[in-house]
């Protein structure tokens, strides 16, 4: 069956590591209909400075040509903003406005969030690496 996945930023960090956790990104990536949203993206640009991660032309690269990028739109904006408040009152979490757009855009694509970011871990139709 062919599955549509939402990347985030940590699954895409433990990709490129190499990790046991990103052989399963691997394999999302091998099925296709596989996501990424923008501020993934900027998430992504933040980490390779900070950390001083070397590759980041070529990672991108890799990541745009293996997947669909999804960019932030006015109805993407405002569906987040409810959704960080859904999550918020429903878990009794710090659930952040990346973590938002991150799961609207994946509820508008009807795909699974792949990641290991512990805000998703309760959440439904989540890949948790």
């Amino acid at each position: 069956m062919n599955y549509k996945n939402l990347l985030d930023t940590f699954a895409w960090v433990e990709y490129f590591r190499g990790t046991k956790k990103g052989e399963i990104v691997r394999d999302c990536i091998k099925q296709g209909k596989v996501f990424t949203p923008t501020i993934v993206l900027a998430e992504l640009s933040d980490v390779y400075e900070r950390k001083k991660v070397p590759n980041w032309e070529r990672d991108l690269a890799f990541i745009i040509s293996k997947t669909t990028i999804i960019d932030l739109n006015q109805q993407l904006a405002i569906e987040a903003g409810k959704t960080k408040r859904e999550i918020r009152k429903k878990y009794k979490t710090k659930f952040g406005l990346a973590d938002a757009i991150i799961l609207a855009t994946a509820r508008k694509m009807n795909a699974k969030v792949v990641t290991g970011d512990t805000h998703f871990e309760k959440i439904s139709n989540v890949t948790f690496l």
